[in-house]
């Protein structure tokens, strides 16, 4: 199982990488086009009708890139006062329990998701000239993500308990 989890880690990390600089983009990318609206609306007077449907788009997914992120390193927020006084063996349970749980509810995004961008397809988003599915793709994207990198901690969960109990009675360093 430690095999398992380490070639999980090794394929999961690029693309954790690569989903937090595409969402870190995105909030650039999204930060520039809102500055674009305000200066088209208060100096120009002519707002692009492009820049509000297409700023929401790119914040659609850097959220839910960001939050798959979140998911995999264990940065996301949690309700953990019960882990730190629970005996090892419950804190494996509740730690595998949130973790399948996590794994469900990114599946069921993820197809929800997905049926969502294929039913809308059809309908052109107003303001920009793309179809309303490209709005539900984050969706199905982050979805995706979230259900992977939570089976990523399953895996390693199982692989090494021990380590997942020290990770839980570690304190956590506020800034």
């Amino acid at each position: 199982m430690r095999h398992t989890a380490a070639v999980l880690a090794r394929v999961l990390a690029p693309i954790s990488r690569l989903a937090l600089w595409i969402s870190g983009l995105g909030l650039l990318v999204m930060t520039v086009f809102v500055a674009w609206q305000i200066f088209g609306r208060y100096v120009l007077n002519s707002s692009p009708s492009w820049t509000e449907p297409a700023a929401l788009l790119l914040m659609s997914w850097f959220i839910l890139l960001g939050s798959a992120v979140g998911v995999r390193d264990g940065t996301h927020m949690g309700f953990e006062i019960g882990l730190h006084y629970a005996p090892p063996v419950l804190k494996i349970v509740l730690i595998q329990t949130t973790n399948l749980l996590i794994v469900f509810f990114g599946l069921f995004m993820a197809w929800y998701g997905y049926e969502l961008t294929v039913e809308t397809w059809a309908a052109k988003m107003p303001g920009i000239n793309l179809p309303q599915g490209v709005d539900y793709m984050p969706l199905a994207g982050g979805g995706l993500l979230i259900a992977l990198f939570s089976f990523e901690k399953l895996v390693r969960v199982i692989a090494d308990p021990d380590a997942a109990i020290k990770a839980v009675e570690a304190p956590k360093v506020e800034i």
